[in-house]
């Protein structure tokens, strides 16, 4: 069964960290794409960040500079370090996976909320 499991997120203050995980399970993690997105009420579901096969690396302007996406593919997980956190940023954030070389699959998780206020 395919599993993709985010945590990490938390109410916290302007201009603090967070570390967001993604565990995954039931495909091949390795040869996947996998992304985080994010989703604040009334308004539509947005690419935070992506990293490939690879390790390549991709951004929304809004966090570039901010936040970092990594994987350890022994670990099976996705990681999302969130620094400088602005209010802005407040939204539930959605793990991602696609397979590297072709439209073979593409699954979510549930999500992890994100509150970023004083």
């Amino acid at each position: 069964q395919v599993q993709l499991v985010e945590s990490g997120g938390d109410y916290v203050e302007p201009g603090g960290s967070l570390r967001l995980s993604c565990a995954a399970s039931g495909f091949i993690f390795s040869l996947s794409a996998m992304g985080w997105y994010r989703q604040a009420p009334g308004k539509e579901r947005e690419l935070v960040a992506t990293i490939n096969a690879g390790g390549g690396t991709s951004y929304a302007d809004s966090v570039k500079g901010r936040f970092t996406i990594s994987r350890d593919n022994a670990k099976n997980t996705v990681y999302l370090q969130m620094n400088s956190l602005k209010s802005e940023d407040t939204a539930r954030y959605y793990c991602n996976a696609r397979y590297t070389f072709g439209p073979r699959y593409d699954y979510w998780g549930q999500g992890t909320q994100v509150t970023v206020s004083s």
